[in-house]
C-alpha cells in the first residue's frame, strides 16, 4: 500500500478563510479529506489589520476542516497577496568549469543562487525565485539543462518579493493557533495550479483572480511564469459602489450583488421597470444595480489590460484571459471581458480532484485548491521564504507540542 502524506492549504482572504486538507500518495495522486470555510475578519485587501480577529477566523476554519477530515493539522501552505507584493525578472549566470563540460544538478543550484543575489531592501523579503528558462552557451528555450554539454549556464527567473512586516503578521496569526508554515505562496501562482491547463500556459495566458480585496494577476508564456501583479480593486469595491450609489447598507449591497448582479443584464424578459429585492425588504432598480457593477467591472478589465506590455495582445497571450475568484461569478463576466479586451475569456473553476466537494467546484475556491496542488508539487522542497528566514522543521515540533497543550 502506498504511503500517503497530509497536505493542507489555507487561503486567508479578505472575505473568507478556506482551509483544505488533502492527502497525497507517492505517485502524486490527491484526495480531499476535509474543508473548513469561515467568514474572514481582521483582514483588508490581503493584509492583516487586526491580529486577534484574523487569528480567530483562521482558528474556526482550521477546526472545521479538522473535524470534517478527522485529522489534526501540523503545518500548512499559506496564500499571500496584497499591494506590498512586487516582482521583477532577473538572470543568473555560472561557468561550467569541469573538464567534461557536463551540466549537473549542482550547477542548477549554483545558477539559481546567482539569480537570487539581488539587492533586497531591509524591509522586504524574497518570496519566490522561479526559473523561467535556461540557456546553455546562449542557446535559449532549455527547460532542463542537466546532462547537456556547455561552457556557460544562464537562467532567467521571476523574482517575487513582499513586505517583511506583512509576512510576519500573517505568520504570527497562523502560528498562534499551533500551525507551522510549510511555505508562503503568492496566491495567483496557487490559483494557476487549480484552473490553468499546461496548454494554456504554453500558448500564453493571463490569469486574473478577482477576490474580495484584491485582483491577483499572473501571466504565463511558453509554459513558465512571465509576470505577476496585485491590483487593489476587487469585489469589495463592487459592493461599496452599490452601497454608496444606491444608498444601501453594505451587507444588503453584498446580498444584492450576489443575488441579482450582472454585467450583461437582459431586460427583455423582465418588467419594464424591474426591481431587485433584498431579504429585509430593500428594493432597488435592477438596471441601476447592474449598471454600477458593469462600470466597476469594466474598470477592472482595463486595469488587467494595462499589465500587458505592447498592444498586440492576441500574439502575446493567444489563450486569452482566465477569470477566477469569487467576484468572477458575476453573471456575464466572460462576455464583458471579451468585449473589453477582444481576447478569448473564460471563467475558471478548480480542476477535478478525488474527494473534492461539489462546493469547491467554484472559482471562489481556486486559491484554496491551488495551495494544496502547489504543496503536492513542491513537497520536500524548501521555499525561498522558508530557507532564507530559517523557519521550518525546527519550529514544527514546537507547534505540535503547543497544539497538544491547548487542543
Amino acid at each position: 500500500m502506498k504511503k500517503r502524506k497530509i497536505i493542507t492549504g489555507i487561503d486567508v482572504g479578505t472575505t473568507k478563510i478556506c482551509t483544505i486538507i488533502a492527502d497525497a500518495d507517492e505517485a502524486g495522486g490527491l484526495r480531499v479529506l476535509g474543508v473548513g470555510i469561515n467568514p474572514s475578519k481582521g483582514m483588508h485587501k490581503g493584509l492583516v489589520v487586526n491580529i486577534e480577529e484574523a487569528r480567530e477566523s483562521i482558528k474556526k476554519s482550521i477546526r472545521e476542516a479538522e473535524q470534517a477530515s478527522n485529522h489534526k493539522i501540523d503545518s500548512a501552505y499559506i496564500g499571500v497577496t496584497g499591494r506590498h507584493v512586487t516582482s521583477i525578472n532577473n538572470r543568473g549566470v555560472v561557468a561550467i568549469t569541469r573538464n567534461d563540460r557536463l551540466v549537473r544538478p549542482d550547477d542548477l543550484k549554483r545558477v539559481m543562487a546567482s539569480a537570487q543575489s539581488i539587492q533586497v531592501p531591509g524591509d522586504r523579503k524574497l518570496l519566490h525565485v522561479i526559473p523561467r528558462t535556461y540557456l546553455v552557451d546562449g542557446q535559449p528555450g532549455v527547460k532542463n539543462p542537466v546532462g547537456m554539454h556547455g561552457f556557460r549556464l544562464d537562467v532567467e527567473t521571476h523574482v517575487i518579493t513582499a513586505a517583511m512586516a506583512s509576512l510576519q503578521n500573517m505568520v504570527k496569526c497562523i502560528r498562534s493557533v499551533g500551525i507551522d508554515v510549510d511555505d508562503l505562496v503568492l496566491e495567483p501562482l496557487a490559483s494557476s495550479e487549480a484552473v490553468l491547463s499546461d496548454d494554456e500556459k504554453q500558448a500564453g495566458v493571463v490569469l486574473a483572480d478577482i477576490g474580495g480585496g484584491t485582483t491577483d494577476i499572473a501571466i504565463f508564456r511558453e509554459g513558465s511564469i512571465w509576470h505577476t501583479a496585485v491590483l487593489p480593486v476587487a469585489g469589495y469595491q463592487l459592493t461599496r459602489d452599490i452601497s454608496i450609489g444606491l444608498g444601501l447598507p453594505f451587507d444588503v449591497a453584498e446580498e444584492m450583488k450576489k443575488k441579482y448582479g450582472s454585467v450583461m443584464p437582459v431586460y427583455e424578459s423582465k418588467m419594464e421597470t424591474p426591481t431587485a429585492m433584498s431579504q429585509d425588504g430593500h428594493g432597488v432598480s435592477y438596471q441601476d444595480l447592474c449598471d454600477i457593477i458593469r462600470a466597476r467591472f469594466e474598470e477592472i478589465m482595463k486595469l488587467i489590460l494595462l499589465e500587458l506590455p505592447g498592444t498586440d495582445y492576441s500574439e502575446m497571450v493567444p489563450a486569452g484571459l482566465v477569470l477566477t475568484g469569487g467576484s468572477s461569478n458575476v453573471s456575464g463576466a466572460s462576455t464583458l471581458g471579451h468585449d473589453v479586451l477582444n481576447l478569448p475569456v473564460r471563467v475558471g473553476a478548480p480542476i477535478d480532484m478525488n474527494g473534492i466537494a461539489e462546493m469547491l467546484r467554484d472559482p471562489a475556491y481556486a486559491t484554496g485548491v491551488g495551495l494544496v496542488l502547489w504543496g503536492a508539487r513542491h513537497e520536500g522542497k524548501r521555499g525561498v521564504w522558508q530557507s532564507r528566514w530559517g523557519f521550518g522543521s525546527a519550529f514544527r515540533g514546537l507547534a505540535t507540542q503547543l497544539k497538544k497543550l491547548f487542543w
